[in-house]
């Protein structure tokens, strides 16, 4: 059996009792030794130098939607655009550039209002310069913007129903083609998917994005019934490289868990399903998270997308199928539901619940969250992504608090870290930098009091996330007997400036002890 022996470099093991080794030996995909490296040579077929470069555990992803990512590399961006007439000829450049046919729906990403000149949503009559069906989506997926052919191949009408916890937007008698959260979800499950073909050549791409990034270890963050085909298509021809695990939407979940039935906690050909997820409010950006004081300059509070009832009712399914649920709260107030309900049922299973988001999570929840057990997974790039809207929206005081992953080191809370993927590209170490530096795209430093060390930065990345997923024990830190599952990088991120962790670069992906990303130089 062949041995690999990793030498020569800076390897950070994420154990506490152990954070620096000499070199470290594989067998296969396991680790089998840690230590000096005289003493680990002896029993080495093969000898891989790192000539001064940092190894780590390989990053783990503890929240995003792999399938939505996939599918946003077929969509065009509109992420540089300045003006609504940009984004026009993006759409028409696409079309052109693909020979797009008429009747063939556009999803179009990235869109943010604060980014472009107009300030605002464009009505749906913009886009009805096209005859195509066209979305355009907000860049945090939780509100858009369809034209008049997208509306009427939804049957989507002034007297439509708007689902609760939704909206769609009519001002004068006449719909403006704006529709967020529940609506949005709602609409978006009706809309055409791409070809198989197409789809499965993304789904390569998007294992390739993900291991550039040095992860092996990704999140399907919301399995909703339409995806079967999708992931089905993943798994039979494997072309995962990667350790995906998925979440179920709990409204309508049997039928995937029967069809993934040999994946329900324990992988299949990398996929496996993890648990289930619900929604309880939107995004602060897009001011649809659910907050307990209004945004600034306004009454307005956001709202949530379910009652206490419907909540009480999927954390119960949950706890009593004995699986992890994941809850998606921005706001305070809906961190504030998800806490309340969870209590009440007070079960002593440990199914490790989950806060995805917690942007808005407040001190004084923090001790509730530690007693039941519940991991908040804060997507922290919003400081550096969004930190200047949130000024705007919440005012400095509160958006500093965004993310307060000090407070919960404070209170001895495990915490991860995400990107939301396709919100923002799974860049785990941009991610690091934002938790260590806070600073706003407008260079302002965003909550001096929330800033953390690189180390736990680093572990809510690696052993936290391992942790998240039930897999701390075989996943996460260098240590014997788990997996060979590493990132090579050019340089430290616990001995390079603090501003410059963001520029670290990953040279190499392994999992399961194969290369399975390595930068061209």
């Amino acid at each position: 059996m062949n041995t690999k022996l990793y030498f020569g470099g800076n390897i950070i093991t994420m154990d506490d009792k152990n954070p620096y080794v000499q070199a470290v030996l594989t067998q296969n995909d396991k680790i089998i030794a840690v230590g000096d490296y005289n003493e680990l040579i002896k029993n080495a077929d093969e000898k891989i130098n790192l000539n001064g470069k940092t190894m780590l555990p390989a990053f783990i992803d503890a929240h995003s939607h792999f399938s939505s990512y996939a599918i946003s590399l077929l969509q065009p961006s509109v992420a540089n655009c300045k003006s609504f007439d940009d984004i026009l000829n993006v759409i028409n450049d696409y079309i052109k550039q693909n020979n797009i046919k008429k009747d063939k729906w556009i999803t179009v990403k990235d869109f943010d209002p604060d980014n472009i000149k107009e300030k605002c949503y464009p009505n749906s009559d913009v886009l009805d310069k096209f005859e195509n069906p066209i979305l355009l989506e907000h860049k945090s997926g939780h509100t858009g913007v369809f034209n008049s052919s997208a509306l009427k191949n939804l049957d989507i009408d002034i007297n439509t129903p708007v689902p609760e916890g939704g909206k769609i937007e009519q001002k004068n008698g006449k719909l403006t083609g704006y529709i967020e959260e529940n609506a949005l979800i709602k609409y978006m499950q009706k809309m055409p998917m791409p070809k198989m073909e197409e789809i499965e050549g993304a789904y390569l791409k998007s294992g390739e994005r993900y291991a550039s990034y040095g992860i092996t270890t990704a999140q399907e963050g919301m399995i909703m019934d339409a995806m079967d085909a999708m992931l089905k298509l993943l798994c039979d021809k494997n072309l995962l490289k990667i350790d995906l695990i998925g979440y179920l939407d709990l409204r309508n979940c049997d039928n995937t868990l029967k069809v993934f039935g040999e994946h329900i906690d324990k992988y299949k050909n990398h996929f496996k399903i993890g648990g289930y997820k619900v929604f309880l409010d939107g995004s602060p950006q897009a001011k649809t998270a659910w907050l307990t004081e209004p945004y600034e300059n306004s009454d307005y509070c956001g709202y949530p997308t379910l009652t206490d009832d419907e909540l009480s009712k999927y954390i119960k399914r949950a706890i009593d199928d004995n699986k992890q649920i994941l809850a998606h709260c921005n706001g305070d107030a809906a961190a504030e539901q998800y806490l309340t309900v969870y209590e009440k049922l007070n079960t002593q299973k440990n199914i490790r619940p989950v806060m995805v988001h917690a942007q808005m999570l407040r001190q004084d929840q923090m001790p509730r969250l530690k007693k039941i057990g519940m991991i908040p997974s804060f997507f922290i790039a919003h400081v550096y992504q969004w930190g200047d809207t949130h000024i705007k929206n919440l005012g400095f005081k509160r958006a500093s608090q965004i993310s307060p992953a000090n407070t919960a080191v404070e209170n001895e809370i495990l915490f991860t870290f995400h990107q939301d993927s396709p919100v923002i590209e799974p860049n785990m170490l941009e991610t690091v930098w934002c938790a260590v530096n806070r600073k706003t795209k407008d260079g302002v430093t965003l909550g001096e009091n929330q800033k953390i060390s690189v180390i736990n930065a680093l572990k809510a990345i690696t052993i936290n996330a391992a942790y998240q997923y039930f897999e701390e024990n075989i996943k996460g830190s260098i240590e014997v007997g788990k997996q060979a599952d590493f990132v090579i990088l050019n340089d430290n991120p616990l001995k390079v400036e603090d501003d410059k962790i963001k520029d670290i670069l990953v040279l190499e992906t392994i999992k399961n002890g194969q290369i399975i990303y390595k930068k061209d130089m």
